[in-house]
């Protein structure tokens, strides 16, 4: 029994000092190269070939990876809070960071396709500008234009960034020993969603709600369900010894992508599914974002791929490489006299690879990371002091971001 204890506390003091997990990084990383490969596919028509059409198709299921991220990183504070191990940050900051990680670098890469690529700019009305400015775009009909028609899922990301402090004040009763019920709570909101796409919710011509914040709750709650199971050791250390398992857990994902690769988890191409699909897309997607973090964070053992240093680079670039790959993959075709649709899926890959991570690399540098700086030092004038670093395990470099600074995408 002595031992038993002996484990969970060490469990658990590991878990309080992961404040940053190096292969969540990586794993970003790979979720924005799995965005990318599926818009490629899409656009050279590689989604309609047999059998391994339908696996590029839901290569999208990356975002439920980001999402995952999302609510892991942005509700471990309050997991933690809640069980006396730490003090989750204030809205005002939160909110601060948040926008100080997304709208900088967003509201360059629209400047730059409203003005610029053509497809986009000739039809850009003050309609547009505003409602992509606004990231209102899954609200406003025919506001999803070339080159940024893949943020809807940044609308829906920030929507979740402005609920997320409302859910945190719902279960903020839930401390101490009533911790135990954030799990069941957290369960019940990602169930609840799922039926979501049953609902005749009235919307304007053009706008579903099933691209809406409650239709992706149950990908975020993946993540919040992982924060919530980082701090609770001691009652939940079986579930944590399962959970931990990269090779079940991963195995679990797979066979969650494959079946979202089938009708169960919709129609091939841009048909409209079913609701049940919608569901059945949103329970799969919980799944593999649950399934690929899991091991990461509640495992022992190393990720030499996910936390080795390009993957690391990767992670950094990764919202950059989000932004950018589709005003990228957008010029690839008429500079390099490709017709879409018409094939040539690994040739446009390894073009639209090789141009957006410098691009995305750029975006980092003189974005992204001086408006992070930016935020910092408003941090250090708020508190009339020079903010201590977070001590950090000695394998994290010590620039590495804390979770209140970074989220997905």
């Amino acid at each position: 029994m002595t031992a038993t204890l002996a484990a969970d506390t060490a469990a658990a003091t590991s878990a309080r000092s992961r404040g940053f997990v190096p292969a969540l990084e990586g794993m970003r990383g790979m979720a924005a190269l799995g965005v990318l490969v599926t818009h490629v596919a899409f656009q050279t028509g590689a989604t309609g070939m047999p059998v391994l059409g339908r696996v590029w198709e839901r290569f999208d299921m990356a975002v439920a990876v980001f999402f995952a991220l999302s609510g892991f990183l942005l509700w471990r504070p309050h997991a933690t809070a809640a069980r006396g191990l730490g003090a989750a940050p204030s809205a005002v900051d939160y909110l601060r960071h948040r926008a100080a990680r997304i709208l900088p670098a967003y509201w360059a890469v629209v400047c730059a396709v409203l003005v610029l690529l053509p497809s986009a700019a000739d039809t850009a009305g003050l309609r547009v500008w505003m409602s992509n400015l606004a990231l209102l775009q899954v609200f406003v009909p025919l506001t999803l234009t070339d080159g940024l028609t893949q943020m809807w899922s940044l609308s829906v990301e920030v929507a979740f960034y402005l609920v997320l402090p409302l859910l945190a004040l719902a279960v903020v009763r839930l401390r101490g020993k009533s911790a135990r019920w954030r799990v069941p709570a957290i369960l019940t909101l990602a169930l609840v969603s799922l039926s979501w796409n049953f609902l005749p919710v009235p919307t304007p011509d053009a706008i579903h709600a099933d691209n809406w914040l409650p239709a992706y709750l149950p990908w975020f709650a993946a993540g919040m369900l992982l924060a919530e199971l980082a701090d609770d050791v001691h009652p939940l250390s079986l579930w944590r010894r399962i959970a931990g398992n990269q090779l079940l857990m991963w195995t679990v994902a797979l066979i969650a992508f494959l079946f979202s690769s089938t009708d169960f988890g919709g129609p091939a191409g841009l048909t409209r599914a079913e609701p049940w699909q919608y569901a059945a897309k949103m329970g799969l997607g919980a799944i593999i974002g649950f399934g690929l973090l899991a091991p990461l964070v509640l495992g022992d053992r190393k990720h030499r791929w996910l936390e080795s240093s390009v993957a690391a680079t990767l992670g950094r670039w990764s919202y950059g490489i989000f932004l950018w790959h589709l005003a990228v993959l957008s010029i690839v075709f008429p500079v390099f006299g490709i017709l879409p649709f018409a094939g040539s899926f690994v040739w446009v890959l390894i073009l639209t690879v090789a141009i957006t991570l410098p691009v995305a690399a750029a975006s980092y540098a003189l974005v992204e990371e001086p408006a992070r700086k930016l935020a910092r030092r408003m941090d250090r004038r708020k508190s009339g002091r020079k903010v201590p670093p977070t001590p950090e395990p000695q394998s994290v470099p010590q620039d590495a971001p804390t979770p209140a600074q970074v989220g997905a995408p």
